[in-house]
């Protein structure tokens, strides 16, 4: 991995991908509709969900939009689509799809696009904002829900940390961590240079509760698509899974896993 190409997408499985379908529910999928509740989605309205994932916030979106409306669920993992695609709705469509090109997508065809837990997977920003410029219609909103930059939750310190240890640091990634964050500053000049007004930088904090350390990290790594400890030879993977899990029992209370999770929630009218 590298800090140009990003996360591999090829490491997900069809286990992966019905993980997070389980584990997301009450985490990924609550965050995204505090972001559609700022959003305002309207019945009629055409909406794209970018990194739809399994689908479970397209459903919502699905309800809010209401029979006269539209949703379109994009994800590059083709394990995720399979499942998203068992949601059968008559006004929600689910395809393979790459937020670095949205050219099948005819112009000005969408009052809303979403991205819930995706902006900080993509290593360059510029371009994916053209391309939901591109298909938004003018005074169109782009709602992000992002990991916010600068804020490491417990589990990342954890995994970090492990992997910073012998042996695990005799294999390093190009980059420490395998996401792109981003800040409220930055969020609107990347808004201001593609041509979107800024219309809301929140950062809001949340907690994420777990019933033990091993759930939570069941839940990074299928939220990752496989990617937390891809680079390490496959002999010391669950060692480190060990040592991560070791460290988290130290600290955790009698009530499960909790930690703090700050998130950037942007919302951009293209001009």
């Amino acid at each position: 991995m590298t800090a140009e190409s990003g996360p591999k997408l090829d490491l997900d499985s069809e286990c992966l991908a019905r993980e997070y379908e389980e584990l997301s529910a009450t985490r990924q999928v609550e965050s995204g509709k505090h972001l559609l509740a700022r959003l305002g989605i309207a019945p009629g309205e055409c909406v794209l969900d970018v990194g739809c994932g399994t689908g479970l916030l397209a459903q919502h979106l699905a309800e809010l939009v209401g029979s006269a409306g539209m949703v379109l669920g994009l994800d590059p993992l083709p394990h995720r689509i399979e499942l998203a695609r068992e949601k059968t709705l008559p006004n929600v469509s689910f395809d393979v799809g790459d937020a670095n090109d949205l050219s099948m997508l005819a112009q000005s065809s969408f009052d809303v696009v979403v991205l819930n837990a995706v902006f900080h997977w993509l290593p360059e920003k510029t371009g994916p904002l053209r391309q939901f410029a591109h298909v938004l219609r003018s005074g169109g909103r782009l709602g992000i829900s992002t990991g916010l930059k600068g804020h490491r939750p417990l589990l990342q310190e954890a995994m970090m940390a492990t992997l910073r240890e012998p042996p695990f640091d005799a294999h390093s990634r190009a980059r420490e961590s395998i996401v792109f964050r981003v800040d409220a500053g930055d969020m609107r000049a990347l808004f201001e240079a593609v041509g979107f007004t800024p219309t809301c930088l929140e950062v809001v904090e949340t907690e994420q509760h777990f019933p033990s350390t091993e759930t939570a990290l069941r839940f990074s790594d299928a939220s990752s698509f496989g990617n937390v400890f891809a680079h390490l030879p496959a002999e010391l993977r669950w060692q480190a899974r060990a040592r991560v899990l070791r460290r988290l029992d130290e600290i955790v209370g009698p009530g499960g896993f909790v930690q703090k999770v700050k998130r950037l929630i942007a919302i951009g009218s293209r001009r």
